[in-house]
Formats: structure tokens, sequence, C-alpha cells
């Protein structure tokens, strides 16, 4: 096992160090600017959107709304890297690392502004509901069948099988942690409850999240909201702690720039996708009206992910006073800190929270791995086939080790996310163009854009549902 993960983390250095950094950086700088910051400067116009977002365009009853869109992104992008991942980051990193977090998040933003606006450009009619992303607008819009073929088979195994055995692994260590129970015991209850969820189909999927998202996160928020203005006197010296580890001013308190970049990086695209390739096949499924609106709607996403639930993670270690050395990572870490600040019942809150956000990302995930096995194949015996395989990654994951569980998911995403920046840097004028109809339309005082494929006529006859 040992050899398998040292082999894992040498593929893992060579990615992101040398390849991956540099593209989701210059990616999202690119299109920052292409955009005209358009992650900052409309972020009025996405809460106005999610706030009207459970309209639907088309009254379809089996259509998912925008607001279920949304939903299911964030139980996906809302998990473990919400909680273990910041942990596991400001102990390799530093406190620094959290810094390149928020830096990614900001930037990144654009990154998930187009690649949503093209999901919802190039998706198609499905049997219950509108389906698209990356391998959809790679085939139709790139003309390029073997990469939508091969991100397809990358994204299925990265978040069906790598990603959750993540979330499970971390979820028995909570589990253990706060209770002392065994992880085959929590494993195997909890590939029940997986199971009985994912072959209820997206609509299931959908219900369940746009039920469990709103109220853990709030929770989540709630509580560390209350840490920070019991602690508000200390707020200055943390930020003043983040920045100067960040640009490796104080070196005793993590491994430098390059470490806490890299896990900055690293754990800030694990917990918000930004760029990943990954919410776009939920933002295809939504009924809007224009391709932009979901295109904004997953741009919040990113913010509420790390800006706000990341950060609540890192205040509540930063604040507590625990040790970051090393002795503690992952979701211990954060338990301790949260135990030093309210109390034994902090890491009976994590468990129970943890067991939220992860099993919300466990389903989101099954769905993303579901939707391209389907562009893949219509044997409904594969898809089924895929639902066990999924149940039994879960199970997988509650047994085996934390770093192989993080290496496999670190390898898979580089993979993933690479091919799907090059599509979205060779599709970007396309999204480019729809947020300029977009805006024309609201300065026209259109309250709800709309658009057609008319609009477009050099790409129309490989679009189908405008």
């Amino acid at each position: 096992m040992n050899i398998v993960c040292d082999y894992i983390n040498q593929i893992n250095d060579v990615l992101w160090t040398y390849i991956l950094i540099l593209l989701l950086l210059g990616c999202a700088i690119w299109f920052t600017f292409k955009t005209k910051f358009v992650q900052f400067r409309m972020v009025k116009e996405m809460f106005r959107l999610l706030a009207d977002s459970n309209n639907k365009h088309n009254e379809h009853k089996k259509h998912i709304s925008s607001f279920q869109a949304f939903a299911v992104s964030i139980a996906s992008r809302v998990g473990t890297g919400n909680l273990a991942g910041v942990a596991t980051a400001i102990a390799v990193g530093g406190p620094g690392a959290v810094f390149w977090m928020w830096v990614i998040a900001l930037l990144g933003a654009s990154s998930a502004f187009v690649e949503s606006t093209l999901a919802q450009l190039y998706k198609k009619q499905g049997k219950d509901s509108f389906v698209g992303g990356p391998a959809y607008y790679m085939r139709n819009g790139l003309k390029k069948p073997w990469m939508g073929t091969l991100f397809a088979i990358l994204i299925a195994v990265t978040f069906g099988f790598a990603f959750n055995s993540v979330q499970s692994n971390t979820i028995c260590a909570a589990a253990e942690h706060a209770f002392g129970w065994g992880n085959l015991e929590i494993g195997a209850i909890l590939t029940f409850f997986t199971l009985i969820i994912i072959f209820g189909g997206i609509q299931r999927i959908a219900k369940v999240s746009s039920i469990i998202v709103p109220i853990m996160a709030l929770g989540y928020i709630i509580l560390a909201l209350g840490i920070v203005l019991f602690n508000i006197n200390h707020l200055p010296n943390v930020f003043e702690i983040i920045i100067t580890n960040a640009f490796g001013f104080d070196s005793i308190l993590g491994g430098g720039v390059g470490a806490a970049l890299m896990q900055g990086i690293k754990r800030g695209l694990f917990s918000n996708e930004a760029g990943m390739g990954s919410a776009p096949n939920v933002a295809a499924t939504a009924s809007v009206s224009h391709p932009v609106k979901q295109g904004l709607i997953q741009a919040l996403g990113v913010f509420t992910d790390t800006i706000i639930i990341c950060t609540c993670t890192a205040f509540i270690i930063l604040f507590s006073g625990a040790p970051l050395d090393g002795s503690l990572s992952g979701v211990q870490l954060t338990q301790h800190a949260l135990t030093n600040e309210i109390g034994s019942f902090g890491s009976v809150f994590i468990a129970i929270a943890l067991f939220f956000f992860a099993f919300s990302s466990i389903i989101g995930n099954y769905y993303y791995g579901e939707a391209n096995i389907r562009y893949l194949t219509t044997n409904k015996f594969i898809v089924y086939l895929y639902r066990i395989l999924v149940g039994a990654m879960v199970l997988f994951g509650s047994v085996t080790t934390l770093e192989l569980a993080w290496s496999l998911a670190d390898v898979m995403m580089a993979l993933m996310t690479i091919c799907n920046l090059i599509a979205i840097v060779g599709l970007g004028k396309y999204a480019f163009f729809l947020l300029k109809d977009y805006q024309s339309q609201k300065k026209m005082g259109i309250k709800s854009p709309i658009f057609t494929k008319e609009k477009m006529p050099e790409v129309e006859k490989d679009i189908e549902c405008w």
C-alpha cells in the first residue's frame, strides 16, 4: 500500500507542480479579464437570480429548477474539502494556504461562470430532464468526440470512485473520533443510504440536496460566526498570520510560500471545483431562459463554498490555538479546534455536520458520474452496475487510509481539470458573446433576458435546446 501511495504522490508532484497550477491560474486570470471581472461586478445579479431561481423557464414537471441545480452543485462542493480539506491545507502548508484558497476562488469563479454557461448552451433534452456538461460541449462545440469520451471516463471515476472514497473516509474518521464507532459499521450504513438515494435518480438527488444543503450550510455558518464574534479581538491577528505566512514572511508557521501556495490551490480546487468541469454537469440540467443565468449562479456557488464556508473552518482552527505542527490533520484537527472553542460537544457537532456535508457530496458526486456514464452508453445495466460500484467505493473509502484516498483523488482531479480547461479556453468566446447579449438585454430594461440560437448562426446547428 505504501508503494502505491509513493507512486501516486510522484505523479501528483509532476501534475500539480509543473502543469495544473499554471494552467488553473492562467485560465482564471484570462477569463476574469475577458469577462471584465464578471464575478465581482455582477454579484448583485447573482443573488437576484438565486432568489428567483425556483421558477422554471419551462414548466415541464420533471425539469430541474435553477435553485435545485445550484443545490446539487453546492452539495458536491460543500463537503470534506470544507472541514477536512481546509484543515489539511493549514496543517501541511501553514495558515498562508487559506490566502491562496481565497485567491483561487475569487479568480476561479470566472472559470466557473464560463464552464457552466457553455454547459447550458450545449445541453440536450434527456428523458426526464436536460442533460449536458463538458463531454457534450467537447463533442458538439469543439468537434472532438474522443475528448468528450475521455472526460466522461475521467469524471465518472474521479467523482463516483475517488472523491466518494475521500468523503466516506472522512465521515468515518470523524465518527470514530467523536463516538468511538468502527469504520466498517459506519461505512456499511453510509453505503446503504447512498444506494437508496442514488437509485432514485436526479429527481430524488435534487430534492434531497435542496433540503439538506441550506440547513447544513446555514447551521455551520451561524456557529462559525458566533466563534468569530466571541474572538473578535483576535481577528486582526488571524488575518496578519494568514497574510504573512502566505508570502513566506513567517517561516515558523508552515512550509513556506511553495507549500502554502500548493496546498491552498489543491485543497481550494477540491473544495470549490471551479474550472474542474464537475458543476457544469448539473448546471446544464437547469431550466432557464438564458445560459448566462446559470453561469452566474454557479459562480456564486464558488464564493459560497470557499469565501464563506472554508473561511469559517479556517477561522475556527486559527482562533482555537490548535497545534499546527502536523500532529493533527484533516477532520480531527477541525474537531480538536472546535472542542477548544465550545467544549466536548465540538467534536460531536463536527461529526454530525460532516455527515451531512459529506453525505450530500456523495450523492452530488454520484450524479456527476452517472450523467457521464449515460453520455457513454444508454445501457441500463451499465448504469445500475455503476451505482453498485459507487456504493462499493463508499464502503472501500471507509476502511482505506486517509493518505491513499487523498492521493488518488488529487491525481484524478488534476487529469480531468486539465482536460476541461483546454476545452473551455477553446470555447470561451461563446460564453463571452452570451454575456454581452445578456447585458445588452438588461440595459434595454428586460428583467429576464431570453436567448435563442438564431443569435449565434455560426454554431446554430450544434445547439439543440434554444
